[in-house]
């Protein structure tokens, strides 16, 4: 006979008990793993306008939109007063934008373009040329185009619809570069950060580079960090250099941890995670409240009225709780395929594992997602 399909209330603590199987340690690149100190995206953003909007611009009562009007208007050579303005077609919007490293001037980069008043929507806008700045107050690039806008926005006699968020779009390679960030190579050693600090991964890039490149070539400051030294014979390719660093595979050494969703129920174990010798018990109280009508009739002959009232009955069960034992080194698989039997639901399993972390039996990090 086929064997028969376990529960469906079962299914998803299989599915977490599969998580938890080891898994072969595989390799990884140093790039997957390292940022090189220095080369890095920067932000920028500016202060522009949005025209040619069907009428969902801002409204008068956005005093600042009037007044970049008229200082627009006034860098033209047209003199208007702000007080005559308005105009439902103009949005004043906060651009903002990621200059890559090594951007040259010409580059052309993506652009988000953010409603700053109380526009409807920026569907079929035009962003007017609008300098945008770093950290430093200097512009970086120049920013101008037709706004894409991933929603839309309607409304008539008091009613309306909106989809996702019409007061902000993009605008595709609408910034050029005008300037670029100064970093120059062959100045002096080059670090490598971790963008997941550890000690042994620190350790095993160190030995990894020296093992390909020569003794001293790199040395573990910290556990965020590995200084490079480039050879002398090698400082003329220094790009080569870093290719060859970023190529070499690493075996990485993850944290032992478990993360749970108590909204979800579920429960994703790396393969380092082990359990002391501990016992679990499980159980579960069920109580029902229960309303039943009750209809008194009067007798015959009589002139009484049919009363209706209710009886309330309370009944409270607890289920036999059962107990189960892990011996040392258990992994959450054990525990998992163990309350499987039991019955638990995934649910259980989160409330299980926060107690076993409480009392100091599981070898790992516990985070709970909300």
């Amino acid at each position: 006979m086929p064997k028969p399909f376990p529960s469906p209330r079962l299914l998803p603590l299989a599915v977490a008990a599969l998580l938890c199987l080891p898994m072969p340690t595989r390799a990884a690149r140093v790039k997957e793993l390292t940022d090189v100190v220095g080369i890095r995206e920067n932000l920028l953003f500016g202060y522009g306008l949005v025209v040619g909007l069907a009428g969902t611009g801002d409204t008068d009562r956005v005093a600042f939109t009037a007044q970049s009007i008229v200082g627009m208007l006034g860098r033209l050579g047209i003199r208007v007063d702000p007080k005559q303005i308005q105009v439902r077609n103009v949005a004043a919007v906060m651009v903002t934008a990621r200059l890559p490293p090594f951007a040259r001037p010409g580059t052309r980069i993506d652009a988000a373009v953010s409603s700053l008043g109380n526009a409807r929507s920026l569907a079929g806008g035009i962003l007017l040329v609008t300098p945008l700045t770093g950290g430093d107050g200097r512009v970086y690039a120049v920013g101008q185009g037709p706004v894409q806008v991933a929603g839309f926005e309607t409304s008539a006699s008091g009613a309306g619809v909106s989809k996702n968020t019409p007061t902000s779009g993009r605008v595709a390679n609408g910034a050029t570069v005008e300037r670029s960030v100064d970093f120059s190579l062959g100045t002096g050693p080059v670090t490598l950060s971790l963008r997941r600090p550890d000690l042994t991964d620190a350790a095993r890039i160190a030995a990894a580079v020296n093992a390909k490149l020569g003794p001293g070539t790199a040395r573990a400051l910290d556990p965020a960090a590995v200084e490079l030294t480039v050879p002398e014979a090698r400082k003329a390719d220094e790009v080569t250099f870093l290719a060859e660093v970023e190529l070499l595979e690493v075996q990485v050494d993850q944290r032992a941890r478990v993360v749970v969703s108590e909204r979800t129920g579920v429960v994703v174990a790396g393969e380092g995670v082990r359990l002391r010798p501990v016992a679990v018990a499980h159980g579960g109280l069920s109580v029902r409240v229960q309303r039943d009508p009750v209809i008194s009739q009067p007798e015959t002959r009589s002139k009484g009225q049919t009363v209706t009232a209710s009886k309330d009955s309370v009944d409270a069960a607890e289920a036999t709780g059962s107990a189960i034992a892990l011996r040392a080194t258990a992994t959450v698989e054990d525990l998992a395929r163990a309350l499987n039997l039991l019955g638990a639901s995934p649910r259980d399993l989160v409330a299980v594992l926060e107690a076993i972390k409480a009392a100091g039996a599981l070898e790992g990090d516990l985070e709970v997602l909300e």
